[in-house]
């Protein structure tokens, strides 16, 4: 099991994980490492429990942001995809012939059954 060495708040963590998921650990460390900065700079040098708390704060308060945005979006693309099928059924069905349209077919009529006679 590879273990990797990861920074947050200027401290450094040794943490183990699965084989291939190094770059995965790394992302995630650099976005909290990313809020523990933002908390150093703000509150100065803090205990590191407190501040690796705080940092997961912000981030689950970010990741809470976008998930009920994506939820909204998901709605909307549900609305739109509503719309679109709507539309395609209503493409789809024979629609009421105008009078113009409703005088050439008679008169074309008229023609195929002189022609017949």
């Amino acid at each position: 099991m590879p273990e990797v060495t990861i920074s947050i708040g200027g401290r450094g963590f040794d943490v183990a994980c699965q084989e291939g998921e190094q770059p995965f650990l790394e992302t995630a460390a650099r976005l909290l490492d990313a809020e523990a900065q933002i908390l150093a700079e703000q509150m100065g040098r803090m205990p590191e429990l407190r501040m690796l708390l705080m940092a997961g704060l912000m981030l689950a308060d970010k990741t809470a942001g976008l998930e009920d945005e994506v939820a909204e979006l998901a709605g909307k693309l549900a609305s739109q995809e509503a719309l679109i099928e709507e539309l395609r059924a209503r493409a789809a069905e024979p629609g009421p012939l105008s009078d113009d349209m409703a005088v050439r077919l008679e008169a074309l009529a008229s023609r195929a059954e002189a022609l017949a006679d």
